[in-house]
């Protein structure tokens, strides 16, 4: 095994609550120079483009950190150690109201790996059937309806949906001839 790039020499947990923690590594370079690293931890999450007849289900809510609403794909965590396939069903349900069929994972990425350890798993819907919302305290106001595959790719192109996730979720799917 090689030596790796970046050496951690010590690390403190400066905050911590049951959605994220942020913690400062002492670290040492390759060059041999040392500094301090920070790392904001969370869960893994999942991703979700069901998609039927040409439209895909998008969510609508209100994003704190940014104060505005914005259209997005379907997407969240779990409390515990559940396993992305669980998580994109429990969040595509509990957001939509839809089971899927099918549901077939897409690929893995990382959110903002320059200062995050979180990823996600990125999944594709099909065979939908549309259910009652289940949601939770924090997606009040939360809305969702489907929209042609070209007016998405439009709402990008112009600037409406902003969400990195779902630009790359999108770009992922439409890159691996699946949309």
């Amino acid at each position: 095994m090689s030596k790796p790039e970046i050496e951690t020499l010590a690390s403190r947990e400066i905050y911590r609550n049951r959605w994220m923690g942020l913690r400062e590594d002492s670290i040492r370079r390759a060059d041999g120079s040392e500094g301090i690293y920070s790392v904001v931890d969370k869960p893994d999450f999942a991703v979700i483009a069901a998609i039927d007849a040409g439209c895909v289900h998008l969510v609508e809510q209100y994003r704190y950190p940014v104060q505005a609403r914005f259209w997005e794909l379907p997407q969240g965590s779990l409390e515990g150690d559940a396993d992305p396939l669980t998580v994109a069903k429990t969040e595509l349900a509990e957001e939509t109201g839809i089971v899927a069929a099918e549901m077939a994972h897409v690929g893995k990425l990382f959110l903002a790996y320059g200062y995050s350890s979180q990823g996600y798993d990125v999944f594709l819907a099909t065979g939908l059937t549309q259910g009652a919302q289940q949601l939770e305290a924090g997606e009040q106001g939360l809305i969702t309806r489907p929209f042609p595959l070209t007016e998405v790719e439009r709402m990008i192109r112009d600037g409406v949906i902003l969400d990195a996730t779902t630009v790359a979720a999108l770009g992922l799917l439409k890159l691996k001839s699946l949309i």
